[in-house]
Parts: C-alpha cells; sequence; structure tokens
C-alpha cells in the first residue's frame, strides 16, 4: 500500500490523484496508526527545512516513520522539502535533519558563480547519473522545480540523478530503501507519473 504521508505540508491530493488513475492502491496517513502495513511511503513537503521537521515531529508519527524506514526498510520517496530533511541539516535553519542520507542543504547563493534568479522555478532537465529503477524510462525527461537550496550528497555513490541551474546540482538521491526527489513528480505530467509509477513497483 502506497502511504503519503500526511504532515500538514505539501501536495499529498496531488500523489493520491496520480495513483488512482494508475489504479494502485494509495492512502493517506495523519497519524502513526494510519502507517500500518504502510509498504511505500512518500514524504512530501513545500516550504522551510525547520517547519517542515517541526511540524513532522508535531505530527507523532515520526517515530514510526524512523522504524519503517530505518528497521524494517520500506522504501521511501522524499519529495521537495521532503527531500531535504533527509539530509543532517540545512542552511535554510538550525533543526537537524532525518540524517538518512548523509548529506547538508546548501543555499545556491552560496555558490560564487551562481548569478541566476531564485528561486530556481519552472521545468528543467533530469539526468539519472547511475542506473535505478526510479528513473527507468526516464533517461531523458522534463521535471517542474521550486526551490532555492540544494542537496549536497557526502558520498558521490547517493546520487541518482543532476539538473543544472548555473551548474549541475543534485536532484535524486538514492540509498539502500531510502529515494528523494528534490522536483515535484505530481506536478510534472507524464514524466512524473511515470516516476511515481516506478517507485510503486521498487
Amino acid at each position: 500500500m502506497i502511504t503519503i504521508i500526511d504532515y500538514g505540508l505539501g501536495n499529498v491530493r496531488a500523489f493520491v490523484n496520480v495513483y488512482k488513475r494508475l489504479n494502485i492502491d494509495v492512502r493517506t496517513a495523519e497519524t502513526a496508526d494510519g502507517l500500518v502495513g504502510a509498504s511505500k511511503l512518500i514524504l512530501p513537503g513545500v516550504g522551510a527545512f525547520d517547519h517542515a521537521m517541526q511540524r513532522l515531529e508535531q505530527s507523532g508519527m515520526r517515530e514510526a516513520i524512523e522504524m519503517l524506514v530505518r528497521e524494517r526498510k520500506v522504501p521511501v520517496l522524499g519529495v521537495c522539502v521532503g527531500m531535504q530533511i533527509l539530509a543532517r541539516s540545512s542552511d535554510e535553519g538550525v533543526s537537524p535533519g532525518l540524517g538518512w542520507i548523509p548529506a547538508q542543504v546548501k543555499s545556491f547563493r552560496s555558490r560564487p558563480d551562481h548569478g541566476l534568479p531564485l528561486p530556481h522555478m519552472g521545468w528543467n532537465d533530469v539526468r539519472p547519473t547511475r542506473e535505478t529503477h526510479l528513473f527507468r524510462e526516464l533517461e531523458s525527461a522534463r521535471f517542474y522545480f521550486l526551490h532555492s537550496y540544494y542537496f549536497e550528497c557526502d558520498d558521490s555513490a547517493d546520487i541518482a540523478a543532476v539538473a543544472n541551474y548555473g551548474t549541475d546540482f543534485t536532484c535524486a538521491v538514492a540509498s539502500a530503501n531510502i529515494y528523494g526527489v528534490q522536483f515535484h513528480p505530481e506536478k510534472s505530467h507524464r514524466f512524473g507519473t511515470r516516476l511515481l509509477r516506478n517507485f510503486a513497483e521498487l
């Protein structure tokens, strides 16, 4: 069962609608009890890093999510800020992240060669850097972005795809059962639908 973690952030209904069109069983979870029986988790997010971590803590679901992901190895897909909070921390705030992937979230403004407008908004090409089922049949794909911060992995082996905004940046990660995408598959039409189907088929 695909379970969308509803902690008050993200386009929850849009994910549900995609999976319903695909005839894939989906539900949302607003409490720890709602996570029982989840076979895949999606962690959406919009807004600021610290606010996302605060909302996740206040939801009462963090402990159950940690158990599913870290102990039971249930696949999880973090989206946008939901990807960013997979890291240890962010330049955007002071709260520690989940720390599931060794990484730091940084501002595009921290790059000395970056002079492009922020946020990075709109459609952009995404290039897989290695073979993962998440990007099956998506070797040449475009996705919708809206962000001012990017994910910097300690280990390049965790990078699954890059995009370019002035310079290349990591836009997707994959480490064991943990996946993250900076773009919004739920807003990316056929490419996003393909990626969400791929996640369901992991």
